[in-house]
């Protein structure tokens, strides 16, 4: 698979892929082409890498990040957030792992 390769865009719903998954790892790529997200507040962490695109999370309280082509994140379990913004054109091509700690 080539991560950069993209279905018929623009896409009604995000495209979520799972790469690899492990009993305590998921690892997705995620294609956004101005979708937002509800509400997140999961029991994993997260590090995001956003491949292309511009995009922005916003956290529940108040503080919001802006991400462009390059910018990492890394959100803790339990830090509630949601996508509050992406990119049509680019579109935007996130690389997301999940893994908790035993």
């Amino acid at each position: 698979m080539n991560i950069f390769c993209l279905p018929t865009l623009p896409l009604p719903d995000e495209l979520i892929t799972v790469l690899a998954k492990g009993r305590n790892i998921r690892i997705e790529r995620i294609i956004s082409t101005g979708q937002t997200s509800g509400w997140y507040d999961q029991n994993e962490k997260e590090f995001v890498v956003l491949l292309e695109g511009q995009a922005e999370i916003e956290y529940g309280n108040g503080k919001r990040v802006a991400m462009t082509k390059g910018d990492t994140l890394s959100i803790e379990p339990h830090e509630r957030h949601r996508v509050s913004y992406t990119s049509n054109t680019p579109p935007c091509i996130w690389l997301c792992v999940f893994y908790e700690f035993e």
